[in-house]
């Protein structure tokens, strides 16, 4: 009897960007600077989470982006 040959699909190929998963405390800065850019007005909070989320898996430079400390004034 003749074998039959099982062949694996094709698998698709993640790019490095898309393997980063922001952390929740990641999320949760960017979506308190989304606040902060809205001039601290009322909002969803739920909104400002999920589209944080979405820009920091789009965007992976800017989870790992840390803000520049400031210099003392001499």
């Amino acid at each position: 009897m003749a074998r039959t040959r099982v062949i694996a699909s094709p698998q698709k190929k993640q790019s490095a960007a898309a393997k980063i998963k922001p952390t929740q405390d990641d999320i949760a800065l960017r979506a308190y600077h989304i606040y902060l850019e809205r001039g601290c007005t009322p909002g969803n909070p739920f909104d400002d989470w999920v589209r944080a989320e979405r820009e920091l898996t789009e965007n992976p430079i800017k989870q790992s982006r840390k803000p520049a400390p400031k210099s003392a004034a001499a």
